[in-house]
């Protein structure tokens, strides 16, 4: 019987850091719709009215392409040009995982 509890309490454990992954990539997609959407659009291509407006970057274009997830960190959190900081707004661990999500657009 101890054995059958012990299983019971390690899968349970597996399974909760498996949802954990999926979850995080939800509130990713929620913050990067909510918060980064509306200039540089769905698929980050920058197409949108405030994107053209603003001269926002293609996520898909070479240079910023090239750039590190460090790089996109400190934009991020310190502004660049007429990119707010979002340093206030999210936290180091949200705007680690927005990176994350910019890199899956297609």
């Amino acid at each position: 019987m101890k054995l059958s509890r012990l299983s019971i309490f390690i899968l349970s454990g597996i399974v909760a850091v498996a949802m954990v992954r999926p979850a995080q990539a939800q509130d990713a997609a929620a913050l990067y719709k909510s918060k980064c959407q509306v200039c540089h659009g769905a698929d980050g291509k920058g197409d949108t009215v405030m994107g053209k407006k603003l001269g926002v970057k293609d996520f898909h274009s070479p240079e910023c392409a090239k750039m590190s997830d460090d790089e996109l960190f400190k934009i991020t959190k310190e502004g660049k040009g007429k990119m707010p900081a979002y340093d206030k707004k999210l936290t180091d661990d949200q705007i680690k995982e927005l990176i994350k999500f910019i890199r899956t657009l297609k």
